[in-house]
């Protein structure tokens, strides 16, 4: 069917991947970084133009028929009616509205309100929020403000040759704050609320479609966010659930519709094949490794390991709860972490070792419990991140998440999903696919791990994990 072209515009760089439209085959691959501060919370959007340039520089884009676009998300690129940008876009980084989400919250009517309203219940980093920011700290830029993008809308656009059709993805649409999944509609009475007025919103494209076509004759598909983007490149499905481990974490899953929780503990995302992707976040994953290895002197990750592997299921009765920055999952904001069960057995470093993984794939599996309880089947679980080629996170977490663990080879998946989409979208054009079948590409390659005999033995350092969390923060979770 041809040749098409993946770019991932993330916080920090481009990746660019060149794929054979048919089997999803990598043929060529660009990168470049973003001439942007690493942790700036306001950006120029050129400079996401000029990463691109030096990504597909040398000739990456010859032959290409067809482009997608993948961007990071909760990113607000706010315009003048003429198209201008208004001021430095505002990245998903930017924490300076959470005053701004909590008034949010409070003049909807509270969090029960919001999950009704667009599935989500309105955090800092979400462009709704960052508008309320705007309109109360910068009333000036706020009042020229008449047109809403985020960063994969703006690429999408300006590739285009910035044309008077302004387009969006669901996927992207539904992590605005103003977008609701459920019902496929934009609430402009939100975007008013947090902007004191009524700005003009992007076209939502449906997954197949295309936001059209370059003066150079490349189609460019409708695009979507990074998080939908990496779920597409992977191929997951209905029962499927990725377990994201950075810094923080994250557990999401496709579902058939949007999981509304008036708790605010699940993110309604809309997915980028049609379907629902709602996600459930953590703010302690990784960071409690690496704190647990600098406790115990080891020099890495690798090391903690392999000390963690020295001790048995349950550390020993030592436990690791793993809010060391607060919690989201469940909403903890102000605590701290905690290790109890000290005893003169448990007092060695192996026990902690293990204790921090097992603190960390608990605080997962909680979350994805999370899921379960609104009705979101997992039956199988991918790990991304680096950690997950740990070789006691490979050994802890099928049990623990009581499901087959798939650890796929590292891959640009945001990247690849961007490609997909657009091999969808020429298919469709040319009538060979069909709007509602994307390219059947051949899945990652990826190890297998079963929970086997060590299910049961994985359920009670569960219940030995969720006894110390209900004694020391009864009521965390509430009705689940």
């Amino acid at each position: 069917m041809g040749i098409v072209a993946g770019l991932d515009s993330s916080s920090g760089f481009t990746r660019v991947v060149v794929c054979d439209a048919d089997t999803g085959a990598v043929l060529r691959q660009g990168y470049a970084p973003h001439p942007v501060e690493p942790k700036a919370v306001e950006v120029d959007p050129e400079a996401w133009l000029l990463s691109l340039g030096e990504a597909a520089s040398g000739g990456l884009l010859e032959g290409v028929e067809a482009i997608g676009v993948s961007a990071q998300q909760h990113g607000l690129v706010p315009l003048d009616a003429g198209g201008t940008l208004v001021r430095p876009a505002l990245v998903g980084n930017d924490k300076r509205a959470q005053v701004a989400a909590a008034d949010l919250i409070e003049a909807l009517g509270g969090r029960q309100a919001w999950a009704d309203a667009v599935g989500a219940v309105p955090q800092a980093s979400m462009p709704v929020a960052k508008l309320r920011w705007l309109a109360r700290t910068e009333p000036e830029a706020a009042a020229r403000v008449a047109l809403l993008l985020q960063p994969h809308d703006w690429l999408v656009w300006q590739l285009l040759g910035r044309p008077v059709r302004r387009t969006t993805d669901r996927g992207a649409a539904s992590s605005t704050g103003y977008w609701s999944a459920a019902t496929g509609s934009y609430r402009p009475d939100l975007v008013e609320l947090a902007l004191g007025r009524q700005a003009a919103l992007p076209e939502v494209l449906g997954p197949a479609e295309a936001a059209g076509t370059t003066p150079e004759g490349l189609l460019i598909s409708a695009g979507t966010g990074e998080t939908m983007a990496a779920a597409f490149g992977l191929g997951i499905g209905i029962g499927d659930a990725v377990v994201s481990l950075g810094a923080s974490g994250s557990v999401m899953a496709v579902h058939h519709e949007t999981p509304a929780d008036p708790r605010g503990l699940v993110t309604a995302y809309a997915d980028a094949t049609g379907m629902h992707l709602p996600v459930v976040h953590v703010t302690n994953a990784v960071r409690a490794l690496r704190g647990t290895a600098e406790m115990l002197g080891l020099d890495g990750l690798d090391e903690l390991s392999a000390l963690a592997l020295k001790s048995t299921p349950g550390s020993s009765g030592l436990v690791l709860l793993p809010y060391l920055e607060g919690e989201r999952t469940p909403r903890l904001p102000h605590t701290a972490g905690t290790l109890q069960g000290l005893r003169r057995e448990s007092m060695k470093p192996e026990h902690l070792a293990r204790a921090a993984f097992e603190g960390m794939l608990c605080s997962l599996a909680d979350a994805m419990d999370v899921l379960r309880g609104r009705g979101v089947a997992v039956r199988r679980v991918f790990l991304l991140g680096a950690a997950a080629g740990l070789p006691a996170v490979q050994a802890i977490a099928p049990a623990l998440f009581g499901a087959q663990v798939v650890v796929p080879q590292p891959a640009d998946y945001a990247a690849l999903g961007a490609a997909r989409q657009a091999a969808w979208a020429l298919g469709v054009n040319r009538g060979a696919l069909s709007p509602g079948a994307p390219p059947a590409w051949q899945g990652a390659a990826a190890q297998i791990f079963e929970p086997g005999d060590e299910l049961a033995m994985g359920q009670a350092v569960r219940q030995q994990y969720g006894a110390t969390r209900d004694q020391l923060h009864p009521g965390a979770f509430g009705e689940r």
